[in-house]
């Protein structure tokens, strides 16, 4: 069977339509990788990289699935599944929504403790837990979670939504031998 280079592009026909799903997977993936290779570039000038990681996989899925849907709507066939999955996915998405409301409450926390920066990467902080107030010193601030190291060197993993809705003391940052600032 041959096939005329007019049919090469062609989204009503198979290989017209498998061409252009190619097309759409490269065109993300180059995209992809250029936000990645930004993302390198420029962490190396930034002490707090979380915003930045974050941004950048945001970036990476909005590519991937702006293809996908330019893809379902150039292919006829599949414009009508797309308009399905588009109803399936909001009830999906009410529904992953309740039932993930703990875990999305700590990436919202995450975000606003990104935006906002109320604390930072080796900030000395007090809290009350459910042991009593903890003294300790940000290790880390993701999106999901907060990590704080007390005196004997424990982990203390908080939850961001925990972080965003106590009361959290920042101490004064002084510089002693042993804790250089």
């Amino acid at each position: 069977m041959q096939y005329l280079p007019s049919e090469l592009f062609d989204p009503s026909t198979l290989l017209g339509a498998t061409a252009l799903a190619v097309v759409f997977v490269v065109a993300a993936a180059i995209l992809g990788a250029s936000v990645s290779r930004m993302e390198r570039h420029i962490e190396r000038r930034l002490s707090d990289v979380t915003g930045l990681r974050f941004a950048s996989a945001f970036v990476r899925v909005v590519a991937y699935l702006v293809a996908f849907v330019l893809y379902a709507h150039v292919v006829p066939q599949l414009r009508s599944l797309g308009t399905a999955l588009l109803a399936g996915v909001s009830l999906v998405s009410i529904i992953i929504g309740i039932a993930a409301q703990n875990t999305l409450g700590n990436v919202i926390a995450g975000i606003s403790l990104i935006l906002y920066r109320p604390l930072s990467v080796g900030d000395d902080v007090e809290l009350n837990t459910p042991r009593g107030v903890l003294a300790a010193r940000v290790e880390d601030v993701s999106l999901g979670y907060t990590i704080l190291r007390d005196a004997q060197g424990n982990d203390v993993v908080v939850p961001n939504s925990v972080m965003v809705s106590n009361v959290v003391i920042r101490l004064a940052k002084r510089t002693t031998p042993d804790r250089p600032r």
